[in-house]
């Protein structure tokens, strides 16, 4: 069994459940799942987590990621892009009367945080039904605002009606939405033409694999190279050897106090440890409590039961 993350290019028309489903047929594994669904028609990274390392999951949601989009200013839709039925279509004259100046202004008037009311083709959940399916029954829903964070925010080409830019952006965000919400706010519509994704936290596009580059490592059994271990993703976390008498606190999922953390000096409160026994062996992510003089796991990896 495969143990870790693998960087996935997906492709456009799969959903991101399709690539999972995929790559059990081609690993021959059943415990996989992705980090976070890209759109059918959107491409880019896609991390997904193999064995253990779907402990990952939840936790890699939380990562900021980065996206090339291209907005498509003088139309509006029901889903907020470009597959979607057309709501309101702007006249040419409108269009030419925008300056690039101001729509520049516009676009870069997002950065920092603002509040994004999800869209109904999304599969966020409402009384335990899926919004996209409640939209595709001609019914919509009340959605509150979420609070997002465009951290990053970069304009790559202006050819009017269409604007190219790249944003890095907190979890939760939609492009989608942030296309429909420039648009609005310059008053001609906007959607979203193209989308991205080139980043997600420690994975570039520049990495990712396609699946018929997967199925070719798979035939020369080089499968195991391109997964990437579960503690590699936690490099911003201090490494921390136990001591031989600590190793059975680890195998149990234990606290451990830290005068047997095998670590000179004081962790910070809050501190996350990557914890490791005398051998090397990875077992998980602890948090340090100053109050108790312990380290307490937050997600284990591997433990002796």
């Amino acid at each position: 069994m495969y143990n870790g993350i693998m960087n996935v290019y997906k492709e456009a028309g799969f959903t991101s459940h399709d690539v999972v489903a995929k790559l059990r047929g081609i690993c021959k594994q059943k415990k996989i799942g992705h980090t976070g669904t890209l759109d059918p028609d959107a491409v880019g990274v896609l991390p997904v987590c193999f064995g253990s390392g779907t402990k990952l999951c939840d936790m890699l949601t939380d990562w900021d990621k980065e996206y090339i989009a291209t907005l498509r200013l003088g139309v509006a839709t029901d889903t907020q892009d470009l597959t979607g039925q057309v709501l309101f279509q702007a006249e040419e004259r409108t269009i030419r009367m925008l300056a690039g100046e101001q729509v520049r202004a516009c676009i870069l008037s997002f950065l920092g945080d603002y509040d994004q009311i999800p869209p109904m083709y999304s599969a966020l959940k409402v009384n335990g039904k899926k919004l996209y399916e409640l939209a595709r029954a001609g019914k919509e829903v009340e959605r509150k605002p979420r609070r997002v964070q465009i951290r990053e925010l970069e304009i790559l080409e202006t050819s009017l009606p269409a604007v190219r830019f790249r944003v890095v952006c907190s979890k939760g965000t939609y492009i989608r939405t942030l296309c429909h919400d420039i648009g609005e706010k310059l008053g001609c519509g906007g959607a979203m033409a193209s989308l991205t994704r080139s980043r997600v936290g420690i994975f570039g596009i520049e990495d990712a694999l396609r699946l018929s580059e997967i199925e070719k490592l798979r035939d020369e059994d080089k499968i195991s190279s391109v997964i990437i271990p579960p503690d590699a993703v936690f490099g911003d976390c201090r490494k921390v050897k136990v001591t031989a008498a600590a190793r059975r606190f680890l195998e149990n999922g234990n606290k451990i106090p830290a005068g047997m953390s095998g670590m000179p000096g004081s962790p910070q409160n809050g501190e996350r440890l990557r914890m490791y026994d005398e051998s090397g062996r990875f077992y998980g992510i602890y948090e340090y409590h100053a109050e108790g003089k312990e380290a307490r796991p937050v997600k284990m990896f591997l433990t002796g039961k």
